[in-house]
């Protein structure tokens, strides 16, 4: 793989970087075997062997343009969820849906908490939507009180309502989890107010009995979104995909742009779902190896915020990052979260969840920092 990249002063200017950015390593001269990325938050077995023998095993779908309308991966989704297919569109991850329903819907008001996800409130400035901030504090663990949400917005909605709720659960970067009950009484609400709620549960498949997908077909404004990156281990091949009221999904598909999911993709995917093995398998090991981490970070006297998903956030000297990058270690600084800057020289940063051995090693490397 380093054969495809050479030394370079240029940088990505993208304003909001993500994690996973191991490229920029590798032009500058590291090997990609000397690399561990803890920086994105993506399944440590990579991607089902069944995946892989699938793709091996087609060769010929690169010859041939993509199903547009990606209708197997549609009815493997909808069977999975036992819903219909035309409730699902699926898309170049779940930030292009993101984009997609601002682009398509156009609110002028949306109601964000923060930290969260930050593309959320970048595509609804670039498509100018107003953006209210719902902050969330860290002595709350920055978890939602629903009762207290619920009252914000209904009392905004006396003056100025709003067209679009974005919630993430469980949320990113924080790991922390909303209980189903407490999603689903926001849904309410927020349908009584008839404002869409958009649901991001990329990380859901972690904690899956805490999903509100299947209440979609009763709420016509509930929209949940979903990830096959992060659980499947497929962010090269970027998949996601949503489910939606029926008209709705209907009216979206006019404003999508089509073969956004590749052959490779919808292969994948599909694979994917029918891999129960993988899916056991993969909440068998993030179990043990959380419980790993959280005990490396109880050892190491390093404060962390519990969290639902396959990752964690905790406080460090903000040079931290910088100084784990020059061992060919890449953690998430949070810095450009809302809610997260640094304060008197600590920072906030983000990790996810690899083998007790990788653990081990960005453990080592934190006490050298600290």
């Amino acid at each position: 793989m380093r054969g495809f990249f050479h030394k370079s002063d240029s940088r990505c200017n993208y304003e909001f970087l993500h994690g996973g950015d191991i490229y920029s390593l590798l032009m500058e001269g590291f090997r990609y075997e000397d690399i561990i990325d803890f920086s994105a938050s993506v399944n440590p077995l990579g991607p089902p062997d069944s995946v892989m023998n699938a793709l091996r095993d087609n060769p010929v779908i690169l010859r041939h343009y993509p199903d547009p309308c990606s209708w197997e991966l549609r009815r493997a989704i909808a069977d999975e969820h036992n819903i219909e297919p035309d409730r699902v569109i699926t898309g170049n991850g779940s930030t292009e849906l993101i984009y997609l329903l601002v682009r398509s819907l156009r609110p002028k008001r949306a109601l964000i908490p923060a930290p969260t996800f930050s593309e959320y409130e970048r595509a609804c400035r670039i498509y100018g939507s107003e953006v209210e901030i719902y902050h969330l504090y860290e002595e709350d663990k920055f978890d939602i009180d629903p009762d207290k949400f619920i009252s914000s917005l209904i009392t905004s909605y006396s003056s100025r309502s709003f067209n679009m709720v974005f919630l993430c659960n469980p949320n990113n970067p924080t790991g922390r989890l909303m209980k189903r009950e407490d999603v689903i009484k926001i849904a309410e609400a927020v349908r009584d107010l008839k404002c869409y709620l958009v649901v991001d549960e990329a990380f859901m498949d972690f904690v899956p009995e805490e999903s509100i997908i299947n209440m979609v077909k009763e709420n016509p404004y509930l929209i949940v979104l979903r990830s096959m990156t992060k659980f499947y281990g497929l962010a090269g091949l970027r998949l996601g995909y949503g489910v939606f009221d029926k008209d709705l999904a209907e009216e979206l598909l006019y404003y999508k742009e089509p073969w956004t999911v590749n052959g490779p993709a919808q292969i994948a995917g599909i694979t994917s779902l029918n891999d129960k093995a993988f899916r056991l398998l993969t909440l068998q090991v993030t179990e043990e190896w959380k419980k790993d981490m959280e005990s490396l970070f109880e050892e190491r006297g390093i404060y962390y915020i519990p969290s639902a998903a396959n990752f964690y956030i905790f406080k460090a000297p903000e040079r931290t990052a910088e100084i784990l990058r020059k061992k060919g270690i890449l953690i998430r600084d949070c810095s450009n979260f809302r809610g997260l800057k640094k304060i008197n020289g600590y920072a906030w940063f983000r990790v996810s969840v690899r083998n007790p051995e990788e653990n081990r090693r960005l453990m080592e490397a934190l006490k050298y920092a600290l």
